[in-house]
């Protein structure tokens, strides 16, 4: 008897359908068939075990299982239950009529249980594409699987609630949640603030242009200075996550099994667990080219993915491997990644604001205001030149900070809060979609072109000046230009102006410190 079930396989973001088709005839063998990898080759073993302790023996004949279509590669064990309903329905012990509307993924434990799943968000969404009516998902991925409306999504705990199902002998209910309540409720909820911070209004003002720009950012300062505070404090700024931007980031998060539990309201209710709120990923500097781009046997989304609509920090950016760092080069151009193996390729999002802190020097001294740098001139020379040139490209704000002292710490005012903040980065960012609205793949203006720049950065014959002066007496370098006219846009856009004005250049080519040809000799 032949019995065919449906499941999906997760290649990139994106799902594709898979047919089991089950089956059974005389004699006593398992052959399992359509380009199998080691996982989804052992789940025989874990299939009969959990089968025997449901109460449902294994039969004692020759079964043929072909995951179709054959010539692609089926990755993981998410195909345990789907091949197990599909030999029960060869010997006639689940209504097999009842599975041309279902889906169903799920890894099976021996003793019958179901385990959680990878990507349970795309195989959802290509679900509902082809038209399924059900999808049966192991409980511990149902918030997440439940995110995608127009399907009866079914959490179920064993093997043996599925066959009840099935056969009507056991009743389930598919899950309903509110994703667009529940979403915009937690769009606003941070743990950190602005308001923690003290003094540093510089900085604070170097992150907010950088927010409001969507501008990559480095901050140089001291150890101690706040630099890390800060930058976790990004996100709260930042503006909020769009529908479709959270549905994205979640997809990236649900095929890296990176998905965390959903915490429960105060009403007892569960959370969705579409991510509400930009991600903010902060790395180990001993990190691997492979874990920060993606990759791996089976390509894997990398942290830059993760970071995907929202921030990837790089703390002590120069003890980063320098392969690492030059592997960011291409992806911060082009806003995406393409990974590709024996298996395939595939394209991963990452459009992220990239955030790093560095030491001025070795010794973390340099230019402090109470403690002496022992590092000479040529050793911070060779500590900067850890980052490369073609890195610092991408980079829009350079800054620096130096660490409060006491009498400062105990006598400053809280800082402004963040959501005071947000308003402000909000209003920039709606005049830059405004003027952007007629051209697709910018949104904000750290992503203007060459040409862009001309429309929309003319400059007047004072601003010009003042640039030109700056770019002679200070010795900036050629790629410092253009960073310093799109951060004059968006301090200009910050302020409501039309145009760009002297005063938005000037501080504009403060954020250039790192470019200065006597940065590492200066003293004090």
């Amino acid at each position: 008897m032949l019995a065919k079930v449906y499941s999906a396989s997760v290649q990139g973001l994106d799902a594709q359908q898979v047919t089991i088709e089950v089956n059974s005839s005389r004699g006593i063998r398992f052959v399992l068939v359509g380009l199998p990898d080691n996982a989804v080759k052992e789940s025989h073993e874990r299939i009969t075990a959990a089968m025997e302790n449901s109460g449902l023996p294994f039969p004692c004949k020759q079964i043929t299982v072909n995951l179709a279509p054959a010539n692609v590669r089926k990755v993981g064990s998410g195909f345990d239950l789907p091949i197990a309903i599909g030999i029960l329905a060869t010997c006639e012990k689940v209504d097999a009529s009842r599975l041309d509307k279902v889906m169903m993924v799920g890894e099976l434990s021996l003793d019958g249980s179901l385990q959680p799943i990878c990507g349970a968000l795309p195989i959802a969404i290509k679900a509902r594409a082809l038209g399924y009516e059900s999808l049966f998902v192991p409980m511990q991925n149902i918030q997440e699987a439940a995110v995608v409306d127009k399907l009866r999504v079914y959490g179920v705990n064993n093997l043996s609630e599925v066959v009840g199902f099935l056969n009507g002998t056991h009743h389930l209910e598919p899950v309903q949640i509110d994703t667009r309540k529940d979403f915009y409720e937690r769009q606003s909820h941070f743990d950190l603030d602005f308001a923690d911070v003290k003094g540093q209004e510089s900085v604070k003002r170097a992150i907010e242009v950088a927010a409001a720009g969507g501008h990559n950012l480095i901050m140089i300062g001291p150890p101690g200075s706040g630099k890390s505070m800060m930058a976790k404090r990004l996100p709260s700024i930042l503006p909020p996550l769009t529908l479709q931007e959270s549905l994205e980031t979640t997809q990236i998060h649900s095929v890296a099994g990176k998905l965390q539990v959903p915490p429960v309201g105060a009403d007892g209710v569960r959370h969705c667990s579409l991510i509400a709120t930009r991600p903010f990923r902060s790395p180990h500097h001993t990190i691997s080219q492979t874990a920060l781009v993606g990759g791996g046997a089976n390509p894997q989304p990398g942290e830059i993915s993760l970071a995907h609509n929202g921030v990837l920090f790089a703390d002590e950016l120069p003890e980063f491997q320098r392969q690492a760092l030059e592997v960011l080069r291409q992806p911060l151009e082009d806003r995406h990644i393409t990974v590709s193996r024996i298996q395939g390729t595939v394209d991963y999002p990452c459009n992220f604001m990239f955030v790093a802190s560095m030491n001025p020097c070795p010794c973390g001294f340099y230019n402090h205001p109470t403690k002496a740098c022992v590092c000479t001139p040529g050793q911070i020379s060779r500590y900067l030149n850890k980052i490369s040139g073609p890195l610092l490209d991408r980079i829009d704000i350079l800054c620096e900070i130096l660490p409060l002292s006491f009498q400062e710490i105990s006598t400053a005012a809280p800082g402004e809060p963040s959501s005071v903040i947000r308003e402000r980065v909000l209003r920039a960012r709606n005049i830059q979609a405004q003027r952007f609205a007629s051209i697709p793949g910018v949104h904000c203006n750290a992503q203007m072109s060459e040409k862009h720049l001309k429309e929309y950065c003319a400059l007047d014959t004072e601003s010009s000046e003042l640039l030109r002066l700056a770019m002679e007496r200070l010795q900036l370098s050629a790629r410092a230009y253009s960073r310093i006219l799109k951060v004059a846009r968006t301090i200009a856009d910050l302020e409501g102006s039309t145009s760009i004005q002297s005063h938005h250049v000037a501080e504009a080519i403060g954020y250039r410190n790192l470019d200065r040809s006597d940065w590492a000799e200066r003293r004090g």
